[in-house]
């Protein structure tokens, strides 16, 4: 057995596990596309409890639009996402993407554009990395990248899946050669690792109560660091 072979099954088996135990997960919520950009900019380094705070001022003050947020003045426009935290970074970098997608010709005309092109156009906007680019490409856009975030390398990680020191590009090539290119497929891995990493699979594991700490080999007896 090859070792992608191994790895496909290893995260396949992994996928139906987090499935059977937490069900289909309604991941990313947002009403438009251009709202699930915004918020991959604004849940970088934030919870996404604040974001979401930051997200409904937003629409109270009528920015939830590429127009609106261009015409706005940055100091409005930090105030705004403030419960975001980092707000004055997040606001040059929100206006930065907006200024991306005018020049575009727009969200319609940038989606229209193949995956490659639309990834390597993302990293070129000043505050867009790798993780925010591809929850856009994934959630916004229905493309099939898979993103790999804090969560996803800690539970790889745990499950003896990667070794650890793995670059983000490493473990993005990882899923997508290991598991067929399907956007549903993607969104809801990556939704149920989220999942797990809030419920059990923390910071500090809580291992003494995961349901898949049986096939885990990085769980302890004991909550601690795994």
């Amino acid at each position: 057995m090859t070792r992608a072979t191994t790895a496909a099954r290893s995260l396949r088996r992994l996928y139906d596990a987090l499935q059977a135990l937490y069900g289909e997960q309604p991941w990313w919520p947002a009403d438009s596309p251009f709202e699930i950009m915004v918020g991959a900019v604004l849940t970088q380094n934030a919870a996404w409890s604040n974001v979401e705070k930051a997200i409904e001022r937003l629409k109270v003050a009528g920015l939830m639009s590429l127009p609106a947020l261009l015409d706005t003045t940055h100091e409005q426009l930090a105030e705004t996402i403030r419960p975001s935290g980092y707000y004055n970074i997040k606001a040059r970098r929100l206006r930065n993407l907006c200024l991306f997608l005018d020049r575009a010709g727009g969200l319609e005309v940038f989606a229209a554009r193949s995956l490659d092109d639309q990834r390597t156009a993302l990293l070129g906007v000043n505050g867009v990395g790798p993780e925010t680019a591809d929850d856009i490409l994934l959630y916004a856009l229905g493309q099939p990248v898979f993103v790999i975030d804090t969560y996803t390398r800690r539970l790889l990680r745990r499950y003896g899946l990667v070794r650890g020191d793995e670059d983000y590009e490493q473990l993005r090539a990882l899923f997508e050669q290991a598991i067929e290119r399907d956007v549903y497929l993607y969104q809801q891995y990556h939704a149920l690792i989220v999942m797990h990493a809030k419920e059990t699979c923390r910071k500090s594991p809580q291992c003494a109560r995961c349901a898949l700490a049986n096939d885990c080999p990085g769980a302890v007896v004991a909550d601690g660091p795994a």
